[in-house]
């Protein structure tokens, strides 16, 4: 598995943490996208 580090930056309530949460399911790292408001990411 090749590792690859990347930087997302943006300012505050832009959607990092989604977008982050996004990527890593849809590369199957994680198996269900979380939720901010919820808690669970």
């Amino acid at each position: 598995m090749t590792t690859i580090n990347i930087g997302i930056v943006a300012h505050v309530d832009a959607g990092k943490t989604s977008l982050t949460e996004r990527i890593l399911y849809e590369t199957n790292v994680i198996k269900e996208v979380g939720r901010v408001d919820s808690g669970s990411t």
